[in-house]
């Protein structure tokens, strides 16, 4: 008998507990995933937080600008395997496959992204923002001519920077609770849907 390890080592509230504006939230996502990602129900232990996270998530990541929503996804997969984020490679690796349309990308990208199917655009992307990950001290005015030279505004270099920023917190949030992934991400985006 295989035993199911908790999504989160901190309490998970009950539904009927949750502030209403955080039950429309996630009844939205379920509705539109078919599931509740467990950030959702792990973050409803604190509700100040939960708005806040997910209001700068939002901020960041269903913007417009010069960044597609599969490479704002690569840079989350990405820096989130060097942080070692086991919730948030799966879960954005599953979102990172559906918007790229490719079923091998996200582990690609998590175990070394400079021998992944992406464009010489894409990596130089990556390359800042495991920089702006692991040694943001040492950023300086190359790194934005590098990214210059491939296409990338002074605003999307920020986006990559806030992107990574941001999910270096989720990162460390997810494991220091022991946030569980869904098992629904494991297999999401690895095969056509059937019509």
């Amino acid at each position: 008998m295989t035993i199911t390890p908790p999504i989160s080592r901190y309490p998970v509230p009950d539904p009927d507990a949750w502030p209403d504006d955080i039950r429309s939230r996630i009844l939205e996502v379920q509705e539109k995933a078919g599931f509740v990602p467990n950030v959702f129900l792990t973050l409803a232990h604190r509700p100040d937080e939960f708005r806040a996270f997910f209001a700068y998530h939002d901020a960041l990541m269903l913007k417009e600008g010069g960044l597609t929503k599969g490479e704002r996804e690569m840079i989350v997969v990405a820096t989130s395997a060097v942080n070692e984020c086991l919730y948030c490679v799966v879960a954005h690796g599953a979102l990172l496959r559906i918007y790229e349309k490719k079923p091998l990308l996200a582990e690609q990208v998590a175990v070394n992204h400079r021998k992944a199917d992406i464009t010489p655009r894409q990596r130089s992307m990556l390359d800042f923002a495991l920089k702006v990950c692991t040694a943001s001290g040492s950023v300086e005015e190359a790194d934005f001519a590098a990214l210059r030279e491939q296409g990338f505004s002074d605003e999307d270099i920020w986006d990559i920077a806030a992107i990574t920023a941001f999910f270096g917190l989720s990162n460390r949030m997810a494991n220091v609770i022991s946030m569980r992934p869904n098992d629904e991400f494991y297999l999401m985006g690895r095969v056509p849907k059937a019509s």
